[in-house]
C-alpha cells in the first residue's frame, strides 16, 4: 500500500530542501520573512488608523515604510508615542532583530564557509601559458628556484602546483623557502593528480609544460607517475596540440610502462640512472660535479640551442672559434638529432642549430675579430696512459649496482671495486651475480660498519684510487646523512693521519645538508634530489635537452673529462682559451672549460672551475691544473 503524507509533511519536507541549498537559500527566506513584517506592520496602521505625532493617520507606504525603520534600527523605537504605535512598532522591531540577527548569522557562516573552500585550494585556476607541477616532494623546492631564476626575463609568469597536501601549508613551506619569487607568481591547489575531475581544476591543457614529481612514502611511485602522465596524454578534454611533459621515474624496468602512455609527447628522468651515472663518473675526476652543477643551474653557464645563418657551410672546428664569450660544444641537426663534440670538419648545413655554453642568450655573439692570437709554439702532445683503478665504496643502496656497472665502463681491464656494507645476504647474493657480469673489474664485498673508525683504518682507504660514500637509502633522510656525515670525518681524519689525499666523493640526500659537509675536505658531494630537480627544471624549459643529457652522461658518444693541462700546453705560459680550443681541436675534443688549483685561507687548497670562459683573456696555467673537455675517452 503507497504511503500517504499530509500536507503539512510535504511543506515541510520541501521547506528543508530549500534550505538545504546552502546560505542563498536562507537569506531569501529571510528577505520574504522581512517584507511579510513590514506588509503586515503597514496593513495593521492603516486599518487600524493609528496616528503619528503630529501627521495624523498614516498611509500604507508611509506606515510600511515607518515599520522597515523599525526593524532594521531597534532604537528607532523609543521616539514613538502612543501605546498603540508603540505595541506595534515593538513587535516590529522584536521580529527585525530576530530576522537581522539570522540574516548576519548566516552571512558570516556563509563568507566562512567560502573563505574555507578558498583555503582548501579548490576554486579553478584561470591562467596561460604556465608551467604546472604535479605532486610535492623536497624537490619541488629547487625546482621552483631554478623555474624563478628562468622567469626572470618574463613579465607574469606562473608556477601552478597541483598536490595532495594542504594549500596553506604548501604555500608556507614556499614562503619559507624561497621568500622572493621575483616576476613568478606561484599557485597552489589541493588535489590528486590522478583525478580527472580535480586536475582540470589547474589547467594543464594551456600550460607551457608539466612537470611529475615522484612522490614520497610509495612501495612503488613509478606507478602513480605513469598513471598521472596517463590522466594527461588520454584526457577526454585533451588539447588539439602536444603535451610538454617531464616526469621522474626511480626505476628503469618502469620506462617502458612510462614510454607506452607518454605518446612522444613526456620526456622521462630517470632518477636513480642519472645519479649512479654522476656519481660513476664524478668519484674518477674531482670537480667534475661542479662542472655539471654549472650546467644544469639556471643561475650559472647554461646551454642553449642558436640558428647561425652566417656560419653555413662552415666546419665545426671554425664555430668554435667564431665566439668569444660562447663556447660551442655540438651541432642540432634539422631532423632533430643532436651530436656533441662532431669531427672538426663537420659541416653546418642549413636548419642546423649550434648548441653553445653561455652565461644568457643575449650574451650570444660572434667574435668580432678572425685573428685569435692562437699560440701554436706552446702545443704539447701526451696522454695519460690508462690503469687500472682501485674503488672503495662505503655504505649500500639500489644505486650502488648501476654505479658498478658504469665504473666497468670506464676503468681500464684489471681495476678492482671493493663494497663495504652491513651484513645483508639479499645485497650479497645481487651482488655476486653482478660480480660475474663485470668484464674490465673484479668485485669483492666485505662486511662492516663503515661509521666505526676501526673498520674504516682496517681498509687502508689511502691505497685506494677513489673513495664512494653512498646514502643508506632505508634510513630516514636526516639519519641516513648524518651517518655519511660521520664516515666523511674519519675518513678526513685518515687522510690527516696517513698525509695522502683521498679522492672521495659522497651522496647527500638533503642538500641542506651539503653545508656541513664540506668541513670534511670531500672532493665531490652527489646531492640527489638536488641533481634531479635541476634537471627536471631544465628540460621543462627546453625539452631539445634530452638528446645532450643523454649523451653527456652515458658512457656512449662524448662525455666531460677534466684532464692534466699538460697534455695540451706548456705549463707557466699564459695563454688564451682560443688557443685551448685549438689544442682540443686537433685531439678531437672540445674544450669547454679549466679548472685551476690554488690556496684559500690557511693556506687550504681550492679549485677555481670556470665554464665557458671569455676566449681572449690570458690565462697562466700551473702543472696539476685541468682543461675541462668534451671527449669519447
Amino acid at each position: 500500500m503507497p504511503s500517504t503524507y499530509s500536507l503539512r509533511q510535504r511543506f515541510r519536507y520541501w521547506f528543508e530542501n530549500t534550505l538545504s541549498r546552502g546560505s542563498g537559500s536562507i537569506i531569501a527566506w529571510l528577505g520574504l520573512a522581512s517584507l511579510a513584517l513590514v506588509l503586515l506592520a503597514g496593513l495593521i496602521l492603516t486599518l487600524s488608523g493609528i496616528s503619528a505625532p503630529d501627521s495624523g493617520p498614516l498611509s500604507f507606504g508611509e506606515a510600511a515604510w515607518q515599520s522597515l525603520m523599525r526593524a532594521l534600527d531597534s532604537g528607532a523605537v523609543g521616539g514613538d508615542e502612543g501605546w498603540a504605535l508603540r505595541l506595534v512598532m515593538l513587535l516590529v522591531t522584536i521580529g527585525g532583530l530576530f530576522i537581522l540577527s539570522t540574516f548576519i548569522g548566516t552571512l558570516t557562516s556563509g563568507l566562512e564557509g567560502q573563505l574555507e573552500e578558498l583555503r582548501k585550494g579548490r576554486s579553478r585556476v584561470l591562467e596561460k601559458d604556465h608551467t604546472l607541477i604535479l605532486g610535492w616532494s623536497p624537490k619541488v623546492f629547487t625546482i621552483v628556484e631554478e623555474l624563478v631564476m628562468a622567469n626572470a626575463s618574463r613579465q607574469h609568469a606562473r608556477i601552478v602546483i597541483l598536490s595532495e597536501r594542504d594549500k596553506v601549508d604548501m604555500e608556507d613551506e614556499l614562503r619559507a623557502r624561497i621568500p622572493d619569487t621575483r616576476t613568478t607568481k606561484i599557485i597552489c591547489r589541493t588535489g590528486s593528480p590522478l583525478d580527472l575531475d580535480e586536475l582540470e581544476v589547474v589547467s594543464p591543457h594551456d600550460a607551457r609544460s608539466i612537470i611529475v614529481l615522484s612522490p614520497e612514502g610509495l612501495d612503488n611511485p613509478d606507478t602513480h607517475v605513469i598513471k598521472s602522465v596517463l590522466a594527461l596524454t588520454n584526457n577526454p578534454n585533451r588539447k588539439p596540440g602536444t603535451y610538454h611533459i617531464v616526469a621522474e621515474l626511480q626505476s628503469a624496468a618502469n620506462l617502458e610502462a612510462g614510454q607506452l602512455v607518454g605518446n612522444n609527447e613526456t620526456t622521462f628522468v630517470l632518477a636513480d640512472e642519472l645519479i649512479a651515472r654522476v656519481t660513476a663518473q664524478t668519484c674518477r675526476q674531482s670537480g667534475l660535479s661542479e662542472v655539471y652543477t654549472e650546467l644544469l643551474d639556471f643561475g650559472g653557464k647554461e646551454i642553449y640551442f642558436r640558428e647561425e645563418p652566417t656560419l653555413l657551410r662552415q666546419t665545426y672546428h671554425e664555430a668554435c672559434l667564431a665566439y668569444d664569450n660562447s663556447t660551442v660544444i655540438g651541432i642540432f641537426r634539422a631532423d632533430g638529432t643532436a651530436r656533441l663534440n662532431p669531427p672538426a670538419s663537420t659541416l653546418i648545413k642549413n636548419g642546423d642549430k649550434l648548441i653553445l655554453i653561455a652565461e644568457d642568450d643575449t650574451t650570444i655573439r660572434l667574435a668580432p675579430k678572425h685573428h685569435f692570437d692562437i699560440h701554436t709554439n706552446v702545443f704539447q702532445k701526451g696522454e695519460t696512459a690508462a690503469k687500472p683503478e682501485r674503488t672503495l665504496i662505503l655504505g649500500w643502496n639500489p644505486k650502488g649496482f648501476r654505479i658498478i656497472q658504469e665504473l666497468d665502463q670506464y676503468v681500464a681491464p684489471g681495476s678492482e671495486a671493493t663494497v663495504v656494507l652491513e651484513d645483508d645476504a639479499a645485497w650479497r647474493r645481487q651482488l655476486d651475480s653482478l660480480s660475474a657480469r663485470l668484464t674490465n673489474q673484479t668485485l669483492t664485498v666485505r662486511v662492516g660498519e663503515i661509521t666505526q673508525k676501526a673498520t674504516l683504518y682496517g681498509l687502508q682507504p689511502e691505497t685506494y684510487d677513489h673513495t664512494v660514500v653512498l646514502s643508506e637509502s632505508h634510513l630516514p633522510l636526516q639519519q641516513a646523512d648524518a651517518r655519511t656525515l660521520i664516515t666523511l670525518l674519519h675518513l678526513r681524519n685518515i687522510s690527516d693521519q696517513t698525509r695522502q689525499d683521498l679522492s672521495i666523493v659522497s651522496e647527500m640526500l638533503d642538500v641542506r645538508n651539503k653545508a656541513l659537509a664540506e668541513v670534511t675536505r670531500a672532493d665531490d658531494f652527489i646531492v640527489s634530489d638536488k641533481l634531479v630537480s635541476l634537471m627536471l627544471a631544465q628540460l621543462s624549459e627546453n625539452g631539445h635537452l634530452q638528446q645532450v643529457f643523454d649523451d653527456l652522461f652515458s658512457a656512449e658518444g662524448s662525455e666531460i673529462y677534466l684532464k692534466p693541462i699538460e697534455e695540451y700546453i706548456q705549463p707557466g705560459v699564459a695563454v688564451n682559451f682560443f688557443t685551448l680550443t685549438e689544442a682540443a681541436s686537433r685531439r678531437n675534443e672540445t674544450a669547454i672549460g679549466y679548472k685551476k688549483r690554488g690556496s684559500g685561507p690557511g693556506g687550504k687548497p681550492v679549485s677555481e672551475v670556470e665554464i665557458s670562459p671569455v676566449k681572449h683573456t690570458e690565462v697562466l696555467f700551473s702543472a696539476g691544473d685541468k682543461l675541462i673537455v668534451l671527449s669519447e675517452n
